[in-house]
């Protein structure tokens, strides 16, 4: 009768597999790199595109639907934040995009092939004729 396995023992099995942890590996890199990029975004690519069309700050652009009274807060759209969100999305895929493309040119390269070895001397295939007449001579085949 086979004894099954415990809860436990099944969990570090799942977690030892290379997969689960190429796969953490990747989120934390994943969260790490974003990260990365949205301070790119935010901190140099809009701020020069504001200027480039007259100064404005994207996190500004908002389209107001309630203006604010005293006791509330105004209603907007602030599509500002979206355009820096799509701009964001955009650099990720391109980098991400790129390394894939970089990934699979590695890995597709053709190995090297050894080179071939130097054709046999004339002093080698007269040797190796000399060595198949004796042979023959040797054990004769009839």
């Amino acid at each position: 009768m086979k004894k099954s396995k415990g809860f436990i023992a099944e969990f570090k099995e799942f977690i030892s597999r290379g997969n689960v942890l190429d796969l953490a590996v990747g989120v934390i890199i994943g969260g790490a790199f974003t990260a990365i990029v949205t301070s790119l975004v935010n901190d140099v690519v809009m701020p020069v595109i504001g200027l480039l069309i007259g100064g404005i700050s994207f996190s500004d652009l908002k389209y107001v639907i309630t203006p604010a009274t005293g006791t509330t807060d105004e209603a907007a759209i602030y599509y500002g934040n979206f355009i820096q969100s799509v701009v964001n999305f955009l650099l990720i895929a391109l980098v991400v995009f790129i390394v894939v493309k970089a990934m699979n040119r590695f890995r597709h390269q053709k190995p090297k092939e050894a080179p071939k070895p130097a054709a046999p001397s004339e002093e080698v295939l007269l040797l190796r004729e000399i060595r198949d007449l004796l042979s023959q001579q040797e054990n004769p085949q009839e």
